[in-house]
């Protein structure tokens, strides 16, 4: 499993609901997109940077949705440039289950 953080500094800060409008009229565009696993988005305590948590399949997955179209669609939507990490997830501790588990490598 592999796991993008994007993140990126809002031009002013914005409120958890003006967030959660925004946040909900993007969440269509990464509905059904091969190899996402779960994408959540993220907003700091003081409405100033904003971005996302994606849980992928594979990190080519991943950097299939990170294209300069995307950048471009953040920087339309958002008003600034957004940063991508990538790391990988070899232990999961799930609390819901109540497992522990090893992500084989690539998966």
């Amino acid at each position: 499993m592999i796991i993008a953080i994007t993140s990126f500094a809002l031009p002013k800060p914005i409120s958890r609901e003006e967030a959660q409008r925004i946040f909900m009229s993007t969440a269509p565009t990464y509905q059904a997109v091969e190899g996402l696993l779960q994408k959540h988005y993220v907003l700091s305590e003081d409405g100033g940077t904003a971005g996302g948590v994606y849980f992928w399949k594979t990190r080519e997955a991943a950097q299939a949705m990170y294209t300069p179209a995307w950048r471009e669609f953040v920087r339309e939507k958002y008003g600034t440039e957004p940063t991508v990490t990538y790391f990988d997830s070899p232990v999961v501790v799930d609390n819901v289950t109540g497992q522990v588990f090893q992500n084989e490598p690539g998966a």
